[in-house]
Formats: structure tokens, sequence, C-alpha cells
């Protein structure tokens, strides 16, 4: 068979996903039957855990430069956010006039602490 036949074969026969149930025919019931989500509440995922931790890592790694890298960026993403109109954050802070002066703060911080390194370790 050439590959032209087969395109003709398939495009007249069932949709792959009845194909793939005959393929799955001589399967037990249970492997070829799609796994269906558990039945009750879904356990508490830590996800913000995880990415507390791996800010809290490159913020150990990179230093001060970290706090400014990641506070300048939500700064300019709280920015941009108002005044596309958001008034209320789901941060802690919820106003978001508040979280701007927040990141602002920490991105002052950061390079702050970034020149004191500098200076402390003979770059200035």
């Amino acid at each position: 068979m050439s590959s032209e036949s087969d395109a003709r074969r398939i495009a007249k026969g069932s949709p792959p996903s009845q194909l793939v149930g005959e393929q799955n025919a001589d399967q037990p019931e249970s492997l070829s039957q799609p796994l269906s989500p558990p039945q009750g509440p879904s356990p508490f995922d830590p996800l913000n855990l995880c990415i507390f931790a791996t800010i809290a890592l490159l913020g150990w790694l990179a230093g001060p430069v970290a706090v400014i890298v990641f506070s300048a960026i939500g700064f300019i993403g709280y920015a941009k956010a108002r005044q596309a109109g958001l008034k209320r954050s789901k941060c802690y802070l919820h106003d978001t006039r508040l979280v701007l002066a927040y990141l602002g703060i920490l991105t002052v911080a950061g390079l702050w602490g970034t020149y004191m390194l500098a200076a402390h370790f003979g770059g200035f």
C-alpha cells in the first residue's frame, strides 16, 4: 500500500477516536477505559509554597539583583494592569496602589543592596 492509498482509506474510515477504541478491543476493560477523576474534594496542592521556595532560592543565589528583577517586572505588570482598569488585586495587599508602592520599595531596596555589595567588594 502506498501512502496515498492509506490516506484515502483513513479519510473514508471511522474517526480516530473510534479507531483507538477498536485497537483497544483486545485489552481488558480496565485498560481501555479512560481514567476518571477521583470522587470528592481534591487534596490541597501546595504549589504556591513550591513557587515561593524557588523564588527564595533564586533570591539567595542572585542576591539583590533578583529582588530588582522580580520587583521591577511585578511593578511594570501592575502599572499596566492599573492603567487597564484593575483596582483590586488577588494579592494580599488587594489595592493596586499598595501593591505598586510595595514593589517600588522592593526595587529601591534591591538597588540599594546592589550598591552596598558593590561598594563592599570594591566595585565603586
